[in-house]
């Protein structure tokens, strides 16, 4: 999921396989909500028809699912990332670089989902763990699941604002993002 959610924030393509069209849509809007206080503005195609299956080819990002009766028309696609929902794997080709989170933040937002996901893991290494662990119920996890992303996304963009530069040649001040910083 995160290798996902860093190509989607970085501008790649992204392909969902699946045999449902339940999860392919699922699949695609639980990525478009991971990035919540972003909008994604590329093609965006929870479930692509067979006849539109040449806009795979496009030069542009996307994030698209495809059922997997047509897996082998996506074989060829050389710069895409793919996700089997089926399977549960991930492919990245060889030609793709995915730039993940600097080493501090990835490691703590692992850390932080797999709390959430997998609540046992606190208590694991304890000698005298607790009787009883309360398991969320599925709104709650999708809650503390958006939480980890919206509290990501806070520690990344903290401090951007040392990195705006007014000019104040022009009669209107002009805000510019400066890159490097």
């Amino acid at each position: 999921v995160l290798h996902l959610f860093c190509a989607a924030l970085t501008e790649h393509k992204i392909l969902f396989l699946s045999s449902s069209y339940q999860r392919l849509t699922d699949a695609c809007r639980a990525l478009l909500a991971l990035m919540f206080p972003l909008k994604y503005s590329f093609t965006y195609v929870p479930i692509l028809p067979a006849q539109l299956l040449e806009v795979l080819s496009t030069p542009t990002p996307f994030i698209i699912g495809v059922h997997s009766i047509f897996q082998s028309e996506t074989q060829e696609l050389l710069d895409v990332v793919i996700a089997d929902l089926d399977g549960g794997t991930v492919n990245v080709p060889e030609c793709v670089h995915i730039s993940l989170l600097p080493e501090p933040l990835l490691q703590q937002t692992r850390e932080a989902l797999s709390m959430v996901l997998d609540p046992e893991l606190e208590v694991a290494d304890l000698a005298f763990p607790p009787s009883t662990i309360s398991a969320s119920s599925l709104k709650m996890q999708d809650k503390e699941i958006r939480a980890v992303f919206l509290r990501l996304f806070a520690q990344l963009l903290q401090g951007y604002r040392w990195c705006l530069h007014i000019i104040r040649i022009h009669p209107e001040p002009v805000i510019r993002f400066h890159k490097v910083s």
